[in-house]
């Protein structure tokens, strides 16, 4: 079977919605069958996918996310934000891009931050008078930072795929999360500026914060036990996983908010959002067999070398390509697929892989925030039950200071490479 014909059956099973992994399965098997090779030997390349220790990681990071979604874990983080800022003209702005701060370190999935957080803080942006365009384009930009702060999924993903170290990319994520913070902020600042007639909220109340932080103390404490556990080697990122994932448990029972129906409903999603992951991954090894015989690295690699040797050229040109798939697609089966792919190339220009892997993140969740088909905008969609087109205005304008952190970071490594190293991850 020829790898032309092997894309086109590719593609044209994605074009009749069959799920990415069956689409990935089958055509692979086909290849292989026409090959001369037996079933069998495609079965052990999909269990030889998922049969790695660091993605024990990944099922247990969704659930810190989904019983944190649960347990209302959002709404404190909230009530804190509010509490701290209560005059600063366009307060609930802030506050929205403070919780997203907040969920960020804990999430790890946009989907989930972007699902909670518009439950919580579009309806009271609304109340107070901004528009929805604002309040949603705000609300799905600020869930973006929960795929590139650590913990995220997307990087845990990466670093298994990469055969790299998760607690550096874990590292190297951080600045690059800030500087999105930042660029959000800034704009916030700019549209407040334009916006005058939005003003703060209640007086400052001493009483009122104190309560909101005793609220938030608990959640406030995960980041550092999962962060501080693995930049100090007390653990790995599989174990701070458990750990974090007993933590919110305990949490949920001191809370009193952790019942029988909540964690069945957590531990439920859980397994469908692994298990498609999972299998995913599964797939991806078997498609990555079929592009390892036909020597695609190889052959990319030597195409791109005649179009530039400009690392930097390499870069820009991986960004256009990686947001074009994150329209359309998912981040895990575009890192599962692409990465072993890219790793080849990207040594060839002298690429460090933790810069790679932010990238290629970032461009992925840009992506997903893009329209027509970004999965977030779905997500704020369906839970506003609002016109796509009043969404996709809206977020328009919150794409300049992600493209801008974006191009930094394709052009400044060390933003990426600085923390790893200082802390001798890298």
């Amino acid at each position: 079977m020829d790898l032309w014909l092997y894309i086109l059956l590719l593609v044209a099973l994605l074009l009749l919605r069959v799920p990415v992994a069956f689409a990935m399965i089958a055509a692979s098997m086909l290849y292989f069958y026409t090959n001369g090779l037996s079933a069998g030997y495609t079965l052990t390349y999909i269990v030889n996918g998922i049969n790695s220790f660091p993605l024990l990681a990944v099922p247990l990071f969704i659930f810190v996310g989904t019983i944190a979604n649960h347990l209302g874990i959002a709404t404190r983080l909230y009530d804190f934000a509010r509490a701290l800022l209560p005059r600063v003209p366009g307060n609930l702005a802030y506050v929205n891009l403070g919780t997203a701060i907040g969920f960020s370190w804990i999430s790890g999935s946009a989907l989930a931050d972007a699902a909670s957080t518009s439950k919580v803080q579009i309806p009271q942006m609304l109340k107070a008078g901004y528009p929805y365009g604002f309040s949603a384009g705000l609300t799905a930009s600020g869930s973006l930072m929960s795929t590139v702060m650590p913990p995220s999924i997307p990087a845990v993903l990466f670093a298994a795929t990469a055969s790299i170290s998760t607690g550096a990319l874990f590292a190297g994520s951080i600045l690059p999360a800030g500087l999105m913070a930042l660029g959000l902020a800034l704009y916030i600042f700019i549209w407040v500026k334009l916006h005058p007639q939005v003003a703060g909220g209640k007086p400052f109340s001493a009483a009122m914060l104190g309560r909101a932080s005793l609220r938030v103390l608990g959640p406030a404490m995960l980041p550092v036990i999962i962060l501080g556990g693995i930049f100090s080697g007390w653990f790995t990122p599989t174990e701070s996983a458990g750990i974090a994932a007993a933590y919110m448990l305990v949490l949920g029972l001191v809370y009193r908010t952790l019942t029988w129906s909540t964690f069945w409903r957590a531990a439920k999603e859980t397994v469908v959002i692994s298990g498609g992951i999972l299998l995913i991954l599964g797939a991806s090894n078997l498609m990555g067999q079929v592009l390892a015989r036909e020597q695609v690295s190889r052959s990319l690699g030597e195409w791109l070398t005649t179009l530039t040797e400009n690392p930097i050229v390499f870069l820009l040109l991986l960004n256009v390509l990686l947001i074009l798939l994150g329209i359309f697609l998912e981040a895990a089966p575009v890192i599962l697929v692409l990465v072993p792919i890219l790793m080849p190339v990207a040594a060839q220009f002298g690429i460090d892989p933790v810069h790679l892997g932010v990238i290629m993140i970032l461009n992925l969740m840009i992506g997903s925030l893009t329209p027509p088909v970004g999965a977030v905008l779905f997500v704020v969609g369906s839970i506003t039950r609002r016109p796509m087109g009043e969404l996709f205005r809206g977020i328009l304008p919150f794409l300049i200071p992600l493209g801008a952190v974006l191009l930094l970071l394709t052009l400044f490594e060390p933003i990426v490479t600085i923390v790893p190293t200082l802390l001798g991850l890298h």
